[in-house]
């Protein structure tokens, strides 16, 4: 069931009068009904997945819950809680890596000798590495005593199925999600106000903005060498096509949530506008990149081995560097894993290495621009610096966004060499409007310039602090009406593909 589609909307629609209609007491119940209809309209095999990783994860927590009430030796309980925790971690990746990186490893090894290895019909379930993560955090939280073991299976069952981040997240934490989703909240006319704004915005994202620069952007890639005067583009293209459909989707999950009184976790905060490679994942995919934070690199860089490379660094480099030398080989091992995240493929694990290098290269390098900053007398405060460093940035990432658009390094090289050697943006034109046809390109060319002129007018007014939502709701409800229904209506009649559209991080 696509979240756009009509069927979608009908199956909210009942959700909501159920939610609303039986007593507060027993709401939950009708978000985990609608979560494992979902989950099953998408398919047995993946409810299944689904339904493999709750157990597992589940029966994991209850018998680290009840190693820690037997065993009152807190080092005694910590190392048989330690066991399981490993054994339920294996588990539950384990599923996720078969299904995820099988046919990404083959494809490697097809590469290399030439061959088509990739097994049919390994189809990946919705939202998989979502839910693996966040159920992973959830064991660990009960093992670092974060908090207790759920005893009641459909309480964790939903946590783990809540059906509006099942399809790209945000990767909910238990002790923040569960008690919303077990407490039945009021019908209440700003959440239903503000649930459908944020929806109809997130759909005006990822099928207008998102779905036209998707079009233009296969098709330059489709024939490289045809349109060589545009190849420029493609990676501004995939920015907003990649932000569009990514920021769009969770503004439509975050929505969704929000009419049934749920607050999932924000997981963008304009990330085009960052100074740094380091703030950009501050603001880019939050929920993933705290959770890599917290489960990955705090425990990689407090680990004992960790500890040995960082007193060695110490001893050869002096304390400064020393200090900084483990927390940049643990941010390389956690965008190793981001990038392994993405799939096995060789440009995700470049891209992750490269944003990794990067971040390590700027931590280690501080003291160096801070000087080359005195010497010039750079004010970092200005405006200008600021436009300089968000400019700077915006092109350090869209170099990575290149090599994970691209096909294979080659391709990569290729667009580059493109970029500078040849310009013909008239080459737009002989691309097809998608169902518009070829004659409309230069009104959807409009329209995609447009949408993104309003998006960044809205995100500017969002970084200068400003509540777009609440200023809107204070004004007249039929002008907050005429809003909406006319930016749905755009959205609707203007987006490139009559078909409907998913998200771009739905099978993740």
């Amino acid at each position: 069931m696509s979240l756009t589609s009509n069927l979608f909307f009908l199956f909210l629609a009942v959700c909501l009068l159920c939610y609303y209609l039986v007593p507060r007491g027993r709401r939950w119940v009708v978000l985990l009904a609608a979560s494992i209809v979902f989950y099953l309209s998408c398919g047995i095999p993946a409810f299944l997945c689904l339904l493999y990783s709750a157990i597992v994860t589940y029966l994991t927590g209850m018998a680290i819950g009840r190693i820690y009430d037997r065993y009152t030796d807190r080092k005694e309980s910590r190392k048989r809680a330690r066991r399981i925790v490993i054994l339920g971690m294996v588990l539950d990746f384990a599923m996720l890596g078969v299904l995820k990186y099988t046919n990404d490893i083959l494809g490697i090894f097809g590469q290399i000798l030439h061959g088509d290895f990739s097994l049919k019909g390994i189809l990946l379930p919705l939202g998989i590495s979502y839910y693996t993560f966040q159920t992973v955090s959830y064991i660990l939280d009960v093992y670092w005593k974060r908090t207790g073991a759920e005893k009641n299976f459909f309480h964790y069952m939903l946590f783990v199925s809540f059906f509006p981040q099942l399809v790209q997240g945000p990767i909910g934490r238990y002790k923040t999600l569960m008690p919303q989703l077990l407490e039945g909240h009021e019908l209440s006319f700003r959440n239903l106000r503000f649930g459908l704004m944020r929806m109809v915005w997130g759909l005006f994202k990822s099928m207008l903005l998102a779905g036209w620069a998707g079009l233009y952007r296969k098709a330059i890639c489709a024939d490289l060498d045809r349109f060589s005067g545009i190849a420029i583009f493609i990676v501004l293209l995939y920015s907003v096509e990649l932000y569009g459909s990514f920021s769009g989707g969770i503004d439509f999950v975050l929505g969704i949530a929000e009419l049934f009184g749920v607050r999932l976790d924000e997981n963008f905060r304009r990330p085009y506008f960052s100074v740094s490679i380091s703030d950009f994942w501050r603001r880019w995919h939050i929920t993933l990149g705290t959770w890599m934070r917290d489960y990955v690199m705090y425990p990689l860089t407090l680990s004992r081995w960790m500890g040995k490379v960082g007193k060695n660094a110490r001893k050869r480099f002096g304390k400064r560097t020393g200090l900084l030398i483990p927390m940049c080989i643990s941010s390389i091992i956690v965008f190793f894993v981001v990038g392994l995240w993405h799939g096995a493929a060789l440009n995700n694990i470049g891209w992750g290495l490269y944003n990794g290098v990067l971040i390590a290269a700027s931590n280690l390098l501080g003291d160096s621009f801070r000087k080359w900053k005195t010497a010039l007398r750079v004010n970092e405060k200005s405006m200008y610096w600021k436009f300089f460093t968000i400019i700077r940035t915006f092109i350090l990432v869209n170099i990575g966004w290149l090599f994970d658009t691209t096909k294979n390094f080659g391709e990569a090289l290729k667009v580059i060499y493109f970029s500078f050697t040849r310009l013909h943006p008239s080459q737009f034109l002989s691309i097809a409007a998608g169902r518009l046809g070829a004659s409309y390109t230069p009104t959807a060319l409009i329209i995609l310039g447009s949408g993104v002129v309003l998006l960044f007018i809205v995100s500017l007014l969002q970084e200068r602090g400003m509540q777009v939502r609440e200023c809107l709701s204070r004004r007249p409800v039929l002008v907050q009406v005429l809003i909406f229904t006319a930016l749905l209506a755009v959205t609707a009649l203007l987006s490139p593909m009559a078909a409907e559209r998913g998200f771009i991080y739905a099978q993740y």
